[in-house]
């Protein structure tokens, strides 16, 4: 679903969304580090076949990290999305769908979860619907070893139950905040990557 790197067969295809989910768990958990911003400003921009629907926003994306030093890129992470209290933007889907944290949606992630035998780290701080860590669980029905749980079908109902219905709007609310550059290109890419993905499954129905 993905033409961000080269693909030879439908087995790179899955390696490839598997990545491209890891890459947005990683960018969207904390500020990133040093060595993945030197991966990204080093990233190859062009798609392996021309007019891909993923390629204008990546390079957008690579873009953008060579332009930001990685303060610059901690302390946009930092305004748009920490400090004490409310902030800038939230990251979780329940904000998104019922207005509220900590609502139904999140009991119903919660549920859906248990169900896929998964549940959340102790040491993770964020509540399961920090999309952080649906990127995650995406990634594991993807790459997963165990094929009853990691295969299309699973992905496909976490997808549109906990993905598609909220993260076009989150991706609304950072690329029209004022102080966003970094995240402003993160989140353009992530809604072409999410419209890839629900194209994709769509083509399954």
């Amino acid at each position: 679903m993905t033409d961000l790197i080269p693909v030879s067969s439908a087995l790179d295809e899955e390696t490839a969304r598997a990545e491209v989910y890891g890459l947005l768990a990683a960018l969207y958990y904390a500020p990133p580090d040093h060595e993945l911003l030197a991966q990204l400003r080093v990233a190859v921009t062009e798609a392996p076949a021309a007019g891909g629907f993923l390629e204008e926003p990546w390079r957008q994306l690579v873009g953008v990290t060579r332009e930001l030093d990685d303060q610059q890129v901690a302390n946009e992470y930092d305004t748009l999305f920490g400090g004490v209290g409310k902030p800038e933007i939230y990251l979780f889907g329940s904000h998104y769908l019922s207005g509220f944290l900590n609502e139904k949606p999140l009991a119903q992630l919660r549920s859906d979860l248990a169900a896929l035998g998964l549940s959340r780290d102790e040491t993770m701080p964020e509540t399961e619907d920090h999309i952080a860590y649906l990127c995650e669980v995406m990634r594991y029905l993807i790459a997963g070893d165990d094929v009853e749980v990691a295969n299309l079908t699973q992905q496909q109902k976490f997808f549109g139950a906990h993905v598609q219905t909220w993260v076009p709007a989150m991706c609304d609310a950072i690329s029209a905040h004022p102080r966003a550059r970094f995240y402003a290109a993160l989140a353009e890419f992530t809604r072409a990557f999410v419209s890839v993905e629900s194209q994709g499954f769509d083509m399954m129905a």
